[in-house]
């Protein structure tokens, strides 16, 4: 499925079972002395604001990790737009079941479904302009495979996924190094054309050096507005810019206008405010037999 295309799955289902343990813990205390084991019932998943969702699948896995008995029913597709009041998900199987994995899919589910609203707006900001909205490494340690993919959701693109797959020469690695020139010529030296090579500048002088060093991308660290503008002439079209930096809703669009290639956006990952959803949940019947799993069962 696509969503496991970038995902590693043994992985994840790893942190989720942490995530269902620390939890449940040794058990649910409440349910297990207020809830029948031999109850089935259905619940359904309702967003509560606009927005885009996207953990569907999280949803999912949630649930077969701890009940595979337990039938998770998307409404909707990770990225879909959707309204305050929509239902998302239904959810069949061992009322027990279904409580206890309440908290942790709805926790996922908003939490994920946040960084895809946020990244839509940003997105929904710069329509019709050649420019694409990317993502930082400012992510949640140990998640941030989640939260590039809500990214991608919200319609914007992954910058480098780690240290491991792109050179970006920093401010601090050009200090180091006496300089942009010096430092792209060590990273040539050491690595050929195997890695793309950007360069974070600081000033127009700076800009020019990292033209003239032939990198495939310039950043633009905080740049005001009209020294970006500057920018985009000076490079005319020789690799591409990258505006990075307090970029917010309200400067995004006159950032695009200047003619950048890339804005990235740290707020993306480690600002988006959870969208809120809700479960509604009614029992159904009796089970013919009781849940495959114990009160203690994390």
């Amino acid at each position: 499925m696509p969503f496991y295309k970038e995902i590693d799955l043994g992985k994840l289902q790893q942190r989720l079972r942490e995530a269902l343990h620390e939890d449940i813990g040794n058990g649910d205390v409440t349910t297990a002395a207020v809830v029948p084991r031999d109850r089935a019932g259905e619940s359904v998943v309702i967003v509560k604001e606009d927005g885009v969702v996207c953990g569907l699948p999280i949803l999912k896995e949630i649930y077969r990790l701890l009940d595979e008995s337990v039938v998770v029913e998307p409404e909707a597709t990770d990225g879909d737009r959707v309204t305050a009041g929509q239902r998302v998900a239904r959810i069949q199987g061992p009322l027990l079941s279904i409580l206890l994995g309440e908290r942790v899919g709805l926790n996922f589910l908003g939490w994920l479904s946040g960084v895809a609203t946020l990244t839509r707006r940003f997105v929904d900001s710069v329509s019709g302009r050649r420019v694409e909205i990317c993502d930082t490494r400012k992510t949640t340690p140990l998640w941030r495979d989640l939260q590039k993919y809500a990214v991608r959701m919200g319609g914007g693109k992954n910058h480098r996924n780690g240290l491991y797959d792109m050179v970006l020469i920093k401010e601090n690695h050009i200090d180091a190094a006496g300089g942009i020139r010096e430092a792209v010529r060590r990273v040539r030296d050491r690595w050929g054309d195997r890695y793309a090579v950007e360069v974070e500048t600081r000033n127009l002088e700076e800009v020019i050096e990292a033209i003239e060093a032939n990198v495939d991308r310039i950043m633009l660290d905080n740049f005001p507005i009209d020294k970006i503008a500057s920018a985009v002439q000076i490079v005319g079209g020789k690799c591409k810019l990258e505006v990075s930096g307090r970029v917010t809703l309200e400067t995004v669009e006159r950032i695009a206008r200047t003619g950048v290639d890339i804005i990235s956006v740290g707020a993306l990952t480690h600002s988006s405010a959870v969208l809120d959803y809700t479960m509604l949940v009614q029992e159904k019947r009796i089970l013919e037999e009781g849940p495959a799993f114990g009160e203690g069962t994390s």
